[in-house]
């Protein structure tokens, strides 16, 4: 809580405890401390792991949002940790302007992604013309 209420950090991110033993709750203390959970990243953590390994079933990861501050449950491995950073590490920067209400930086982003799609979906209309 201090390092998001006081020192007002963009992100956290926690490794471990996040499986199935006695000692993992991780999830439960980030429940405990979030104001919002943010289940699209925990979702896209476990799809892209579940692409490298079965076992990513066994994690429980919790994100969420403490007053401006994103924060991310990684798995203890080194890999489980690295292989779940990478998925969500796209999206960071814009989280980040979504919670500080950097609007100008937030209306930039989607008009890019909105151009990238238009130009996709242009692209994908050509091919079945």
């Amino acid at each position: 809580m201090e390092w998001s209420d006081d020192l007002m950090l963009d992100v956290i991110l926690t490794t471990g405890g996040t499986g199935f033993s006695a000692r993992d709750v991780t999830p439960e203390a980030t429940r405990s401390v979030i104001e919002k959970e943010a289940t699209g990243l925990a979702i896209a953590m476990l799809t892209g792991s579940l692409k490298m390994t079965p076992l990513t079933m066994l994690s429980r990861p919790v994100c969420g949002i403490r007053r401006r501050t994103l924060i991310i449950n990684l798995p203890g491995s080194r890999k489980g940790s690295k292989d779940c950073f990478l998925v969500v590490k796209p999206c960071l920067s814009h989280a980040v302007h979504l919670l500080r209400e950097n609007q100008n930086t937030v209306r930039a982003t989607h008009a890019r992604m909105e151009e990238h799609t238009v130009s996709q979906s242009d692209s994908e209309t050509q091919l079945t013309s």
